[in-house]
């Protein structure tokens, strides 16, 4: 992997990522493709309607089906699913602790019961590089134990020592996996724990900052907390994370989230949110988000957003969309879903272009102000 930094303005980084299969511009916004697929979308919406350059797959749910074995055969993710452009695999580590209703971590890995068949499995960090070799993934994440917050300070302290650990024996696998000639193409994230906590998250970050991984993501955030203490802590932390690494904020967020987390020096993002709001009849626009089932949008002539010009928009009315939504015609689905992931990849691009001509907090500004209206 190649990064380079193109341009900072204030905390906020225009930079270049370059995997084996994709240029990725940042900040960057990646689809989640959970099971191998973007909800409602393929291989073709999302390179070529979108022109996405990476999306992320799950490595828990591909683990358990189909299972890494036969996503191999098929030659990887790349292979299985036709998406040309980079994949992003995190480790399974917060589905194992949230969707198991035995999710148990130790020393060692986490213990947990498969949410499809109640079957048990254990998760540790060599056996997540394991799968996520086999799913050939250019970036992919470690092991980490993932706190839900509020937590007790204990509770964090060993959630970072244990992070710690298994960012260590994963990363020197993933070197030996390397030397024996696996994974060759594949790049190693770590992730940053600590909660809410000043202290822990510095010791967290100096730690893995030590380590030759390709990037650092923050982890453990948008998981109870508040807005404010999500943003402070990312603010606390940004000065302990090298800054000639890529900067990776798992799971968030709303479009705010994202002005506001590359506000302060995050390169890298990824949600369901744009989809699954999709889903329900959220729709992400210029001036704010609405819900399609309003009863004032059965008549409504005009695009979701006159300043969108998304495939959805170009095409669609809202009273027409309105219609698809009340008759639960699955089409509303792929045509919503297309707008929503648009509106976030467009966003990162206005920044983007924002930063490059040194006028980010300009645009942050008007991001608001088009709100208010």
């Amino acid at each position: 992997m190649k990064f380079k930094i193109d341009k900072i303005d204030g905390n906020a980084r225009a930079c270049t990522i370059q995997t084996a299969h994709s240029v990725i511009q940042t900040p960057v916004f990646m689809p989640v493709g959970t099971v191998g697929a973007v909800k409602g979308l393929d291989a073709v919406d999302m390179s070529e309607i979108l022109e996405a350059k990476i999306i992320l797959a799950n490595t828990y749910h591909m683990y358990l089906r189909p299972g890494a074995d036969v996503v191999k055969k098929f030659g990887g993710l790349h292979g299985f699913t036709k998406f040309p452009n980079s994949f992003l695999t995190d480790s399974g580590g917060f589905q194992a602790f949230s969707l198991s209703d035995i999710s148990k971590p130790d020393e060692y890995g986490i213990k947990f019961r498969s949410h499809i068949d109640g079957s048990k499995h254990y998760f540790t960090p060599k056996s997540v590089i394991d799968t996520q070799h086999k799913l050939g993934s250019d970036i992919m994440m470690i092991l980490d134990d993932l706190v839900a917050l509020p937590a007790t300070k204990k509770r964090v302290d060993e959630s970072i020592k244990r992070t710690i650990k298994w960012a260590k024996e994963a990363l020197e696998y993933h070197k030996f996996k390397q030397n024996e000639g696996t994974g060759i193409n594949q790049n190693l994230f770590g992730i940053i724990q600590g909660g809410t906590d000043f202290d822990m998250r510095k010791i967290c970050a100096q730690s893995l900052c030590e380590m030759e991984f390709d990037g650092l993501a923050i982890g453990g955030l948008s998981v109870g907390e508040s807005n404010e203490e999500m943003y402070e802590t990312v603010e606390n932390v940004m000065p302990f994370i090298d800054k000639n690494r890529p900067r990776y904020l798992m799971g968030v967020g709303t479009p705010e989230d994202l002005v506001e987390n590359v506000y302060r020096g995050v390169d890298m993002f990824d949600c369901v949110m744009p989809t699954r709001n999709a889903r329900n009849g959220t729709l992400f626009t210029t001036f704010g988000k609405f819900n399609i089932k309003r009863a004032e949008f059965i008549h409504d002539d005009e695009p979701i957003d006159k300043a969108c010009d998304c495939y959805t928009c170009k095409r669609y009315s809202k009273g027409y969309l309105s219609h698809l939504f009340r008759a639960k015609e699955l089409t509303f689905y792929r045509l919503a879903s297309l707008h929503n992931l648009h509106y976030y990849l467009n966003l990162m691009k206005e920044i983007r272009e924002a930063i490059l001509n040194s006028k980010f907090d300009e645009f942050r500004r008007e991001f608001y102000l088009k709100r208010e209206i």
